[in-house]
């Protein structure tokens, strides 16, 4: 027990033995055996969050966009430019267009990460459950040309005549199909549909081979676009209908083409006009890191986010659900932007740095109420130690009970005395030493008992 000239004392002696003395009172032992679990704990517990709740981005996206010099392709290839910029390499696997795209994301076997796909084409393949949009990023208006001196109103007035609809495993096929099929016109009745697309079809059209022709994407070039607008006998479809269609197919958009949009100087089209269209989507696979999905849509937003005639600025890139439901991580952005990390630090130290947060933060959430316990697992260790102590003197008393020779007593005193020199050189801390020496008391009682001095008053 302490006194005040002892605590003076204490309080003299130089900083450095004063610690030794505090850490001599340490059973170093008994810490490492209660602290050592609960650090292994938390280092598995690390090493699972950090290679399993949110791996590190990969370096490399994989892309299928279209054919080469399409506009899926060159869109691939910008996007391929601003994601470098942060370290990340695109990697461009040319396709047949939008419905191939679909078709290899939505097999497992095939290592795509995201692709270019038009509306519409959801319904062509039977594992789209894993896809998810980041956004839609332009329209891909329908332009219908036809040969006629009197408007048309209806697609179904094409019936029985020969119209081009694209080459066979085309988005733009696959979608003439459908907007034919609901004006009554199938593949095998007396219309004629040619699987012509492109150049091909506008000079079938212009040479009166054809009657008309359905044109989308690639085929729509403004060379092509000019060449038909301007050409004799040859009038542009108007949608008049435009808003059914949109309450039938839910994919689809209408754009409306002011007089003169298209040509002042000529006032084409000389009426308002409207089409439809359904817009390409940036669809991922459910797995796409959210780091890439932020990427990814930040290059969008730089590639499609200006005017043109027929979107408004900052239109796309948008998160429009139509056939895939918008990503987890895509809707996010969209709410809030990129995370505070990647707004502000490079791509590469912004993810080190998210993961590390998103790790440590559960795991010491975890450790405050582990590192309480740990002073309370301590004493209880110290204490069994002594309880422990406890168990050999009352087996050294219930052998005193017994008969004996002198030679056994004598012995058994021996073996009290060694007990008890076990006992004072146990190594204990201070704030448990008061438990040594109510040991200490209850070994005396013992030893008394067996000499007898506990009779002697």
């Amino acid at each position: 027990m302490s006194t005040p000239e002892t605590q003076g004392e204490n309080q003299r002696l130089p900083t450095r033995l004063r610690i030794r003395m505090r850490f001599q009172r340490i059973s170093w032992s008994d810490l490492a055996a209660t602290l050592g679990p609960v650090l292994l704990i938390s280092l598995i517990a690390l090493w699972v969050a950090f290679h399993y709740v949110r791996p590190a981005p990969p370096d490399t996206i994989i892309i299928t966009s279209g054919p080469k010099g399409s506009s899926f392709d060159t869109t691939a290839e910008r996007y391929k430019k601003i994601l470098a910029h942060n370290g990340v390499k695109l990697e461009i696997v040319p396709s047949e267009g939008a419905l191939d795209n679909l078709k290899r994301l939505s097999d497992p076997a095939l290592h795509v990460d995201v692709g270019f796909v038009q509306g519409g084409l959801a319904d062509t393949v039977e594992n789209a459950d894993g896809l998810v949009s980041l956004g839609s990023v332009f329209y891909l208006p329908i332009a219908v040309f036809y040969r006629g001196a009197q408007p048309l109103t209806r697609l179904s007035q094409l019936k029985g005549k020969r119209i081009a609809i694209g080459r066979e495993g085309s988005g733009t096929h696959t979608l003439a199909l459908t907007l034919l099929k609901a004006n009554g016109i199938e593949p095998k009745g007396p219309t004629r549909l040619l699987n012509l697309s492109g150049e091909t079809a506008v000079e079938a059209l212009l040479k009166n081979k054809i009657d008309a022709a359905v044109m989308m994407g690639d085929s729509a070039t403004p060379t092509n676009m000019r060449n038909l607008l301007h050409a004799r006998g040859v009038q542009l479809f108007d949608f008049v209908q435009a808003d059914g269609y949109l309450r039938r197919f839910r994919y689809l958009s209408r754009i409306d083409f002011p007089p003169g949009s298209m040509d002042l100087g000529k006032n084409i089209p000389s009426k308002p006009t409207a089409l439809i269209a359904p817009t390409v989507e940036l669809v991922a696979r459910d797995a796409l890191h959210p780091a890439l999905s932020d990427l990814l849509i930040d290059a969008a937003r730089e590639v499609h986010g200006k005017a043109s005639v027929i979107q408004r600025a900052g239109e796309f890139p948008a998160p429009l659900e139509h056939e895939y439901r918008i990503s987890d991580d895509a809707a996010r952005y969209y709410k809030s932007g990129k995370g505070f990390l990647y707004r502000h630090l490079p791509f590469w130290l912004a993810s080190l740095l998210d993961r590390t947060l998103v790790i440590l933060v559960p795991v010491i959430v975890l450790l405050i109420p582990a590192f309480r316990l740990v002073p309370s697992l301590y004493g209880w260790r110290i204490r069994t130690r002594v309880f422990r102590r406890y168990a050999e003197l009352m087996e050294l008393e219930r052998a005193s009970l017994a008969p004996m020779t002198p030679e056994q007593r004598a012995e058994l005193l021996k073996r009290i005395d060694d007990f008890e020199n076990a006992v004072i050189t146990t190594r204990m801390p201070g704030s448990h030493a008061d438990q040594l020496y109510i040991l200490r008391q209850h070994i005396k009682i013992a030893r008394d008992k067996l000499t007898g001095s506990d009779k002697q008053v």
